[in-house]
């Protein structure tokens, strides 16, 4: 997409700087990547002066942090949407985990910021810790009869399934899996039957036991 037809989309509104410098970030993002990202850059989508970021970011990084926690925030919106419209009892976890999956399917560029600045930072922020999708992987998990006093069980079985749901979602595209996704009746009905699996996924598992 041509630079002048990023700038017409953009929706500036003064007195909010922060926000309207995110969501050309944003737009910046999708069409370029991580790598064509700079505070210049994102200055002239959102139709700002180039001295305009440093007032909300040092550096790049932090504008890329800043992304990767609306990326983060999207994804919990995603994941409880989901949770909502799932029935109470077995697959509760399966439908977490089926949530992540579309969400990296559908959102790659800012999934990829998410991983590359939690690779770089010591621990997540306090937020989505106790509110975000790490929380409801959590809360889930203690639905499936994991004790929630036994902080490190549920923090094993909580990364456990994360790290399952991650690796799913980098390699659900390969075009080796499109047969038995074709059998399956989709990409959905794909995911829930890999997904139900994985004992982790399991309420009553030995993992969800503790």
């Amino acid at each position: 997409m041509e630079q002048a037809q990023l700038t017409e989309a953009r929706p500036y509104h003064h007195g909010d700087l922060r926000r309207a410098l995110v969501d050309a970030g944003r737009r910046l993002l999708e069409v370029e990547g991580g790598a064509g990202i700079s505070l210049r850059a994102v200055a002239r989508e959102a139709g700002v002066s180039p001295a305009a970021p440093y007032h909300h970011f040092r550096d790049k990084s932090e504008l890329l942090d800043a992304l990767a926690i609306e990326g983060w925030d999207q994804l919990a919106v995603q994941m409880r949407a989901a949770l909502a419209e799932a029935a109470p009892g077995r697959g509760r976890l399966v439908t977490l985990g089926v949530a992540y999956v579309q969400f990296a399917k559908m959102n790659p560029a800012i999934y990829r910021v998410m991983f590359d600045c939690s690779q770089s930072h010591e621990s997540m922020p306090e937020k989505l810790r106790d509110e975000g999708a790490y929380r409801l992987v959590c809360d889930t998990l203690v639905e499936s009869g994991i004790d929630p006093m036994d902080e490190v069980s549920l923090e094993l079985a909580a990364v456990a399934i994360w790290c399952a749901a991650h690796g799913v979602a980098e390699m659900v595209g390969f075009k080796e899996f499109a047969p038995l996704q074709a059998h399956l009746g989709g990409e959905e009905a794909f995911l829930r039957a890999i997904f139900s699996q994985l004992d982790l996924f399991r309420p009553g598992s030995a993992v969800a036991a503790g």
